[in-house]
């Protein structure tokens, strides 16, 4: 037996990593009436323009009441607009509209990671037409939806984890670089059939990497 007390301890070790993980990748709290008061609250101070904010507000407390637990895939269709909008926070910045999308994620994304969230999917369109009448679709050609520059999915482990993003102090730093440079139809999805779950992925591979541990640890001892 003590010739596996390594091997136990590991199993134990990667146990409770998959569990820490899980739990952080699938929380499953729904959130409570105050918990939402708190994050509107907390959005009310966003640096947005007004008129959006308050749509923006509307739309977010109508999501973050009608909460079911689950995880949230963040739909992001990105269209950049042709010069930096005016704002305040982005005055001193010279660069383009892609160049401070740029800004804006790279900065954000620890922030995301911290929280458990992380990105599914990125690329930019490949386009259909170019010339004077670009398009980016097959079908489909109103200008309204049409000629997006990029599309971003993100995996929130809650919504909670989302509105924690909206809301914290060093994000709110960044978002005036995201809504200077991008048109966002930002659109959650519940995600009916995701491959692979990323908990039971990393599930496998920890079972894997200990039998690897084991096998090679056991064919030293036979040696």
């Amino acid at each position: 037996m003590r010739r596996l007390r390594f091997e136990a301890i590991l199993l134990a070790v990667l146990l409770a990593v998959f569990l820490f993980a899980n739990h952080l990748l699938n929380p499953g709290n729904k959130l409570s009436q105050a918990e939402v008061d708190n994050y509107m609250s907390k959005l009310e101070q966003a640096p947005v323009p007004k008129e959006e904010l308050a749509q923006m507000i509307l739309h977010m407390r109508a999501w973050a009441e009608a909460d079911d637990g689950k995880p949230v895939y963040m739909l992001n269709l990105m269209r950049y607009f042709p010069q930096l909008r005016a704002l305040p926070e982005v005055a001193s910045f010279q660069g383009s509209p892609a160049e401070a999308n740029a800004y804006y994620e790279e900065h954000v994304m620890p922030i995301l990671f911290a929280l458990g969230a992380y990105p599914l999917f990125v690329s930019e369109l490949q386009g259909t037409l170019r010339g004077s009448t670009p398009s980016t679709n097959l079908v489909t050609f109103d200008p309204a939806v049409d000629n997006w520059n990029s599309v971003l999915i993100v995996r929130y482990p809650s919504r909670a984890a989302f509105l924690e993003l909206l809301t914290d102090p060093q994000y709110l730093k960044y978002l005036p670089y995201k809504t200077a440079s991008v048109l966002v139809a930002l659109a959650p999805m519940k995600g009916d059939l995701i491959l692979p779950q990323l908990d039971w992925a990393l599930g496998a591979g920890l079972l894997i990497l200990f039998f690897a541990i084991a096998w090679l640890r056991a064919l030293r001892r036979a040696a």
